[in-house]
């Protein structure tokens, strides 16, 4: 049982799961308030440029009705004729259809955003498999797509026709009015109308944007094992991120071991710490190559011993190396003193082992600053 609620598709789609969506052009989508939209900028522009838009739209009209004695007898003159007229119409009417070209292609952005997908364009074959589209013709969503068609078309036809039918004694009475008026009346019945129209399809708009958006995230759902998958893939399988810093760590403790034979002093705890020092003539201060604890502290030491590397028993002087500097760092500007008295002596050491003569008394209690040397616990 647990398998199977595995698989199934309960989950909310994660933030990246839906910017994947969005790159592949996946969106919620209204067709519905595109239309309605448009419609209120088609109605907002007859109101604003309809006057205007009908004295242009009046005089092409009376133009074309005019027939000269040289149309009777010259057809082709009346190609070009409507030619002219066809063009100032156009030209009339590019206000208004530049408004609603505009109006169109930003619609869509106003439940989805800003988006432009390249991977939208790229053909998919299996949405002309026959068995699919058969699916999708008798799908769920179909049904709700044509309960849909049929609302709308109950509600725009209905509110048409009553507006028709309270305003019939109007209609019949633009018959009797001269064309001037009766055609401004027509014009504002006609507003009227559409106004009334796009009124109802807010209906029609309040029921289908917040059905796209249910649907869209119903679509985007997830199953308990693609989360589970998508986790490891952003966040990492913490067994391979476990097995990665596990071989970080074995590969930083192998090249420390190598920095080992350059050193020139093991300061010691004895048995607990053991830091490894070098210092040359080009550097600022001495820097710790390598340090560890316990086992690591003992495996340093015995390479020191086989490398004949001299050892120093220091302790606060280990501690606090150990604690208060990184590898391949230079020591604090509190343990100059401390670490200079430590390679005075080893300088004297080496001297000795060549030279001969007396041999150098190791440093007793070397000097460190007593808030670099709390004890602190060690695992």
């Amino acid at each position: 049982m647990s398998e199977e609620s595995d698989l199934e598709r309960t989950e909310e789609a994660t933030p990246r799961r839906i910017e994947k969506a969005r790159e592949e052009g996946q969106v919620a989508r209204s067709q519905e308030l595109t239309t309605f939209t448009v419609l209120l900028a088609a109605a907002a522009g007859v109101l604003f440029l309809g006057a205007g838009l009908m004295d242009k739209l009046l005089k092409i009209m009376q133009a074309g009705m005019v027939v000269e004695r040289e149309l009777a007898f010259q057809p082709q003159l009346a190609l070009v004729r409507f030619y002219h007229l066809a063009v100032e119409g156009l030209i009339s009417m590019a206000p208004l259809l530049f408004l609603l070209l505009i109006v169109a292609l930003f619609a869509p952005m106003l439940l989805s955003g800003w988006m432009f997908s390249a991977q939208a364009l790229i053909p998919k074959f299996d949405r002309i498999n026959p068995m699919k589209g058969l699916g999708r013709i008798f799908s769920v969503n179909s049904l709700i797509e044509l309960v849909k068609a049929i609302l709308k078309t109950l509600v725009i036809g209905g509110v048409a026709a009553l507006v028709i039918w309270s305003n019939k004694d109007t209609v019949m009475a633009l018959m009797t009015v001269p064309i001037d008026l009766g055609v401004s009346r027509t014009g504002d019945f006609l507003t009227m109308s559409f106004l009334l129209i796009i009124g109802a399809m807010i209906l029609i708009v309040a029921i289908d944007v917040p059905y796209k958006i249910w649907e869209h995230a119903k679509q985007l759902r997830m199953t308990k094992e693609e989360i589970r998958k998508e986790h490891k893939e952003s966040e990492g399988d913490p067994f391979v991120k476990a097995r990665v810093r596990g071989l970080q760590r074995e590969a930083a403790r192998r090249r420390m071991m190598a920095e080992i034979p350059k050193a020139d002093v093991i300061v010691t705890n004895p048995t607990h710490y053991a830091v490894a020092l070098r210092y040359q003539s080009n550097m600022r201060a001495p820097k710790v190559v390598a340090k560890g604890v316990h086992l690591l502290a003992a495996r340093i030491r015995e390479v020191a011993e086989e490398y004949r590397i001299p050892i120093l028993e220091a302790p606060p002087l280990a501690r606090a190396l150990y604690h208060h500097t990184e590898l391949e760092s230079e020591i604090p500007e509190k343990l100059y003193t401390a670490v200079a008295e430590v390679l005075a002596y080893v300088f004297q050491l080496r001297r000795y082992h060549e030279y001969g003569g007396t041999a150098p008394t190791p440093p007793v209690d070397v000097p460190v600053p007593p808030e670099l040397d709390q004890v602190q616990s060690v695992v």
